[in-house]
């Protein structure tokens, strides 16, 4: 694993021991009822720091609002405007994502230091392949991973300058390769916590695989504290993704579903009873493995190791668990029968 400096991000501490799940606002940042209750609605689907953009003085506004009916940490996204991130701090913000290369001179960025020091705030340098400095780009002829690094460092060594020192980082680019190159990079000039994504990865579909490659490949090399799947999509679509993918690596809670791909030994309706079974698990937060097997010769034996599972049979089937057969029921009782022994456990 590797060695990471702690940063705390509200009541959370960025370590590398729980890798933490974002995601961001996207209602308009003049709707502050509307961005409230999109808060609320991704804290209750598993999102444990949420970011909002914080375009101009107007929507400061959302900070408390927010805050008073959330209980995770809330980011300010902020742009080039230092008195924004001053702004922010005020108002309560658990977390300032700036680039303090593009905020003006030192007094400026020294006056958000500051301010962030007194309050416990920390910053996140946010670098991202389509809006690098001009010099890099003149000096790599593109957004490759050098590049994303060393606008990245940068960065950091403007706050350490100011002896600042809780910085968080993102390199994000919406090429898989880049992205996973530069982070790796990275992981080794500094201990930093690092914050993944693979930036304007594209609609649900390309957009978690995307996502699964770029993230989880870093995760298994121990690379990452705080990840986002970016989707063109509503938010809490990319909390349920994040949270699979952890799920993927051994690094996530709550059910994770075995299912085969089903073949022509398959007597039952084995792809709707999976959806099924994966849409009513997906917010409980037991940490359990459920198969879904499309027949008693190979579903038992090769489910073995799941806490509950069901095999199909010729309009029947079986519930089993730990690779052991319970009972068996119609093929019309089986979603209910599967989720009444779910909740035994």
């Amino acid at each position: 694993m590797r060695n990471v400096t702690p940063v705390k991000v509200g009541n959370l501490t960025l370590d590398g021991k729980h890798i933490y799940i974002q995601s961001m606002l996207n209602v308009p940042s003049t709707d502050i009822e509307g961005s409230v209750a999109q808060a609320v609605s991704l804290e209750k689907a598993g999102c444990e720091i949420v970011r909002a953009a914080i375009p101009n003085m107007e929507a400061v506004a959302l900070i408390p609002a927010i805050k008073e009916k959330i209980n995770i940490p809330l980011v300010a996204d902020i742009h080039f405007d230092y008195k924004l991130a001053l702004a922010a701090a005020d108002a309560g913000i658990d977390k300032i994502r700036i680039n303090p290369g593009n905020i003006g001179d030192m007094q400026k960025v020294r006056a958000v230091v500051k301010k962030c020091t007194e309050k416990h705030i920390p910053i996140r340098i946010g670098v991202n392949g389509g809006s690098l400095e001009k010099e890099l780009l003149a000096k790599y002829g593109s957004p490759c991973a050098d590049a994303l690094v060393e606008s990245a460092m940068g960065h950091v060594r403007i706050l350490e300058q100011c002896d600042f020192g809780d910085i968080i980082i993102s390199l994000k680019s919406s090429n898989v390769n880049i992205m996973v190159e530069a982070y790796r990079k990275l992981s080794q000039l500094c201990s930093y916590p690092l914050h993944l994504g693979v930036t304007e990865a594209g609609t649900e579909r390309m957009g978690i695989i995307k996502s699964s490659i770029g993230i989880g490949s870093l995760l298994v090399d121990g690379i990452g504290e705080t990840i986002r799947v970016s989707l063109t999509d509503s938010p809490e679509k990319e909390i349920y993704a994040a949270k699979d993918i952890l799920k993927a690596i051994g690094r996530g809670s709550g059910v994770q579903i075995v299912s085969c791909p089903t073949c022509g030994r398959t007597r039952i309706d084995l792809i709707g009873l999976a959806k099924q079974v994966e849409e009513l698990t997906k917010d409980i937060h037991k940490d359990i493995k459920v198969a879904v097997m499309g027949c008693v010769v190979n579903g038992i034996g090769e489910a073995g190791e799941a806490d509950i599972g069901i095999a199909g049979g010729d309009g029947k089937a079986v519930i089993f668990a730990h690779g052991e057969k319970l009972f068996t029921v119609s093929e019309d009782k089986a979603l209910q029968a599967l989720m009444d022994e779910i909740e035994k456990l």
